[in-house]
């Protein structure tokens, strides 16, 4: 199979890591990165209005870019992971060029990213979601063809064990760790965790935490998010890693039940405390493969027992690593992917 994969390969990122997956199952792809066409990363208040200014000449060469390599490639299929930047036009023209279309939307809501992608859902010949209420969502608000439910995994690139230094404990280790942008229900949670457990070590590393108003979480916030290599040798330097969900937001039914992490964390060798759900229960075994809790009186109970008991939580953290190398790899939903592609 031929697939033109658009989507960002940046060392870490979900698609990238799903483009390489489809490789390693013989695929022939190339791929086309939004961020080589457009601006989206400075943090200077200047630049951004520059970005902003600059952005639709940008996505015009981006698109073009796409056009070009559809013409060149003839790929089977046109693959498009969340496609915040793909116009309407492009898909059409790849449709023209007997492409069939698939995207990969793994967010909550289709509302929350611009006017493209709400145009562009009832052109796919395929969408996959990794929200089990996406499928309900989008058949909804949308005019859907086929929408499956493809939850993330790990890659296995990234998600690894590493070697460890003392040096990098310095920089990452801690008692417990959360990693991923702010909401307000995250600072909520972390806020009463520390202040239950003060003398906890919690490290807080992700975007927009400068946004968080709790004292308490002020020495923990990192002011930064960390990636690829550093995001595994955070997760394995910390000995609770917290799966804290996203809520509901504006064109979404729900908020998450899991997300990446919930792959991530024992994919790279770290044991994992995760929000409890009718979901998240069913990749893990509770207390045997992973930790759970319901809400932050639990989430604090749950804390101080894992960390009082190294026993424990070693054994429930190599039992998770080894459910996540059995079935949560990014290679097994490229495989799944592949076989729902084929039957276009």
């Amino acid at each position: 199979m031929r697939i033109l994969c658009v989507g960002p390969i940046w060392r870490g990122s979900n698609a990238g890591g799903l483009f390489r997956a489809f490789s390693r199952e013989n695929c022939l792809i190339e791929v086309i990165d939004e961020f080589y066409y457009i601006s989206l990363k400075s943090e200077d208040k200047k630049l951004k209005i520059g970005e902003r200014l600059l952005r639709p000449w940008q996505t015009v060469s981006f698109n073009t870019a796409i056009t070009r390599q559809v013409k060149v490639l003839k790929p089977d299929v046109l693959f498009i992971y969340k496609g915040v930047f793909v116009s309407p036009a492009t898909l059409e023209y790849a449709r023209q060029q007997g492409c069939k279309l698939a995207m990969f939307y793994p967010d909550v809501s289709m509302t929350a990213h611009g006017e493209n992608i709400p145009k562009a859902i009832p052109l796919y010949d395929l969408i996959f979601t990794t929200k089990t209420f996406g499928i309900r969502d989008m058949k909804e608000k949308y005019t859907v063809k086929n929408v499956s439910f493809i939850p993330h995994g790990f890659d296995p690139d990234i998600h690894r064990p590493l070697k460890i230094t003392a040096k990098d404990r310095d920089v990452f280790g801690c008692d417990v760790s959360f990693i991923g942008i702010w909401s307000p229900k995250k600072e909520k949670l972390l806020a009463h965790l520390k202040e239950t457990l003060p003398n906890i070590s919690l490290k807080i590393w992700g975007g927009q935490w400068d946004k968080a108003g709790a004292e308490v979480l002020k020495s923990s916030i990192q002011g930064m998010p960390v990636v690829g290599d550093l995001y595994a040798m955070a997760i394995q330097c910390s000995k609770v890693n917290l799966g804290i969900l996203s809520e509901q937001v504006s064109g979404a039914s729900s908020g998450d039940l899991i997300t990446s992490r919930t792959f991530h964390i024992p994919g790279a060798g770290g044991f994992m405390l995760h929000e409890r759900n009718e979901e998240s229960v069913l990749y893990y075994k509770e207390n045997e493969e992973a930790g759970f809790f319901d809400g932050a009186i639990e989430l604090a109970a749950k804390t101080k027992g894992y960390l009082e008991d190294d026993a424990l939580r070693e054994k429930v953290r190599l039992a998770g690593h080894n459910r996540a190398m059995a079935e949560h790899s990014l290679d097994a939903r490229a495989k799944e992917i592949i076989q729902l592609m084929n039957q276009l």
